[in-house]
């Protein structure tokens, strides 16, 4: 049974960073108003700030940031199905280009896209604002979840457990 548990400010970024760290690779949606999914993307999240901001590195060069350049608003979409988390966030993009910043996210991973390294000319940083976010997530062990769905579908009452709720991060 899934109940609502809106959360703000420190809360609302706890959960959000928890999410998003155990799900890591979202669906980068920017050019909304085309709404054709042409320019979305599976992207890694280098970081949840403390601010709940959210990071990533990108070329800079690419289309993606030419059209965040074009507009600022994009839609993030991250779902884990094994764990039953989703996530989805609304926000405002922000193109950054500070060298102490990258060398602070920066990890080894990233020179498969970047081969010059964390001083490549063409790295730049996205920094996404949330504007709202909602999430949806079950509560305890994937195995005993099933149990209690096999109980739900058997006695017609939902047993499992669940949250859902906004996530109201201030600004």
């Amino acid at each position: 049974m899934s109940e609502i548990k809106n959360l703000s400010e420190e809360d609302a970024i706890l959960k959000l960073r928890e999410l998003v760290e155990s799900i890591d690779i979202c669906m980068f949606c920017t050019n909304l108003k085309t709404d054709d999914g042409s320019s979305s993307r599976p992207m890694s999240t280098q970081k949840v700030c403390d601010q709940g901001n959210i990071w990533f590195f990108s070329n800079a060069d690419g289309d993606k940031n030419r059209e965040i350049e074009a507009d600022k608003n994009v839609q993030l979409f991250y779902s884990h199905p094994g764990k039953d988390s989703y996530l989805i966030v609304n926000g405002e993009a922000e193109l950054i280009f500070d060298k102490d910043k990258i060398h602070e996210l920066w990890t080894p991973f990233l020179k498969a896209w970047f081969p010059g390294g964390k001083d490549d000319p063409n790295v730049s940083l996205i920094k996404v604002t949330p504007t709202t976010a909602y999430y949806w997530d079950t509560d305890g062990n994937k195995m005993i979840n099933f149990f209690k769905m096999v109980a739900s579908a058997a006695t017609g009452k939902n047993l499992v457990d669940g949250n859902e709720g906004a996530l109201s991060l201030g600004s």
